[in-house]
């Protein structure tokens, strides 16, 4: 047994995790948003080898108050997280109010949008 095929073999046996969070803390606080609907959500939505709804010991859902922490091995998109989120904002009929940032590498976070008006826009130049 030369050094590359067992090189080989402890790569194969090792798996890395993701670690993501969604943090919804601005919504929860202000009631409109429940995270136990999108924590069942998720595990009911996210695809594993094609089959949905079977998460098995590949992706871990863990929620704080205001938080879900999602644990996945290797091939796993963040950007999917927010597809996912996306989805759920559109179901709830909260997609107009609500939007998905990446505020870091591993982290999502659920913001209202940013909306001015124009009259108070211009009552403040005056």
């Amino acid at each position: 047994m030369d050094v590359s095929t067992r090189n080989k073999k402890t790569q194969a046996g090792k798996k890395t995790v993701l670690k993501f969070t969604i943090d919804a803390t601005i919504p929860v606080d202000d009631q409109v948003l429940d995270v136990a609907s999108f924590e069942k959500f998720l595990h009911d939505r996210i695809k594993v080898n094609g089959k949905t709804g079977v998460l098995g010991d590949v992706i871990t859902i863990t929620r704080e108050k205001t938080k879900l922490h999602i644990a996945a091995q290797a091939p796993f998109s963040k950007r999917y997280l927010k597809y996912l989120t996306k989805k759920y904002l559109k179901k709830q009929q909260l997609r107009d109010y609500l939007h998905v940032i990446a505020s870091d590498k591993s982290t999502y976070e659920l913001r209202y949008f940013n909306i001015h008006n124009a009259k108070d826009d211009d009552a403040d130049e005056e």
